[in-house]
């Protein structure tokens, strides 16, 4: 078989990809939304009693910050909040399951599940997101004023 150079290659591709029922290779489906709107919207709308929540879009989920503090994350309508070792028992204690970024990976990031009891009731989700800022208090804490983060730049505290 002939082999041609990488710009005769793409030419054929194009060229057939111009053919009635035949869809270029690059052309894939956009992947299934990992958040819904729906579900963005009501936990910020839970979270109002704990005041200036803002969420933003990451990695096809959504990161939610309060006074700039990454305290918690929704991916695929579930919430999870950050946990450290004061708080992981309580978490653990109703249930909550650790984020699992790779689901065919056994690695476990520090956030739990939000039982569904609890995301019902703005009162008692307010309480365990407070115990979620604490949590990215003390993290943030840890970490020393001026050092670098992984892409080189000093950490703002």
């Amino acid at each position: 078989m002939p082999r041609f150079p990488a710009r005769d290659r793409r030419k054929a591709r194009l060229a057939a990809a111009s053919r009635p029922g035949i869809a270029p290779r690059a052309v894939r489906p956009k992947p299934a939304k990992k958040v819904h709107d729906g579900f963005r919207a009501f936990v910020v709308d839970q979270l109002a009693e704990v005041g200036g929540i803002v969420s933003r879009a990451m990695f096809g989920g959504v990161g939610l910050y309060c006074d700039g503090l990454f305290f918690g994350l929704i991916a695929e309508d579930v919430l999870y909040l950050k946990a450290d070792d004061q708080t992981r028992t309580i978490y653990k204690q109703a249930g909550a399951r650790p984020f699992r970024p790779f689901p065919n990976r056994p690695a476990t990031m520090q956030y739990y599940s939000v039982p569904a009891e609890v995301l019902e009731s703005p009162s008692d989700l307010a309480r365990w997101a407070r115990l979620a800022l604490g949590a990215a208090r003390r993290a943030a804490a840890v970490k020393a004023p001026g050092a670098r983060t992984r892409r080189g730049r000093p950490n703002e505290s």
